[in-house]
């Protein structure tokens, strides 16, 4: 991570998954209404042009190109979010794994477990680890349910989301009283990478761009 200098005033908003799609749209809205953002994807080229727009328009990223399946890189960057910023106000997570559409008979076992590895378990390990980073600065945690459970040829994928949005919302229930906030939006369908895995040949002109979406989203804090 570079480094940047830690004032008081700075509000850091981290978003995993930022690289394209939705999570690069409110990573730029974020830096707009003056967050500094966190931003976290495996890929450093998409996570460089993500910056240049960012700075293009007079706003601030730190830039983490890591494996948000690997824990001792999510451990080492909730550590230096401590150490140089002591908090955190808002996390939007946006990383996922779209499997191929199968049948349910016939979903492959190294992608059933990546589903439910990148879906399930990178959500649990970051809650746990971003909690008490998110309460030291009463802040928000995003979560976005695009399970479509039970739709056909959708098992891997639907089901590990739906797996963690139940996660997130009982974390919410929990929270109430203490905080984090905990938020579950259901996008519009938008014209993402994973979208046009699902949906080949759609008309994505008739699809929300993100940016509408994430400034929509941006809206409920």
């Amino acid at each position: 991570m570079s480094e940047i200098e830690q004032t008081g005033a700075t509000r850091l908003a981290l978003v995993t998954g930022a690289s394209r799609g939705l999570g690069a749209a409110l990573a730029e809205g974020l830096a707009a209404q003056g967050y500094h953002v966190l931003a976290v994807a495996r890929t450093v080229g998409a996570l460089e042009e993500l910056d240049d727009r960012i700075r293009a328009a007079g706003g601030q990223a730190t830039l983490a190109p890591m494996d948000v399946t690997e824990p001792e890189a999510m451990k080492q960057m909730t550590q230096a979010i401590a150490g140089r910023w002591g908090g955190l106000d808002l996390w939007a997570h946006c990383a996922v794994h779209a499997a191929p559409m199968s049948p349910a008979p016939h979903i492959e076992g190294r992608d059933w477990s990546k589903s439910m590895l990148v879906n399930v378990e990178v959500a649990r390990g970051l809650i746990a680890m971003l909690e008490p980073l998110l309460r030291q600065r009463r802040g928000t945690a995003l979560f976005f349910d695009d399970a479509r459970g039970g739709q056909k040829f959708f098992g891997a994928y639907g089901a590990s989301k739906a797996a963690q949005i139940a996660l997130a919302r009982s974390w919410q229930a929990e929270t109430v009283q203490t905080g984090p906030r905990v938020l579950i939006d259901s996008p519009a369908p938008m014209p993402t990478a994973v979208r046009a895995r699902f949906h080949p040949g759609e008309d994505r002109g008739a699809l929300a761009p993100c940016r509408d979406e994430a400034a929509r989203i941006l809206s409920l804090l």
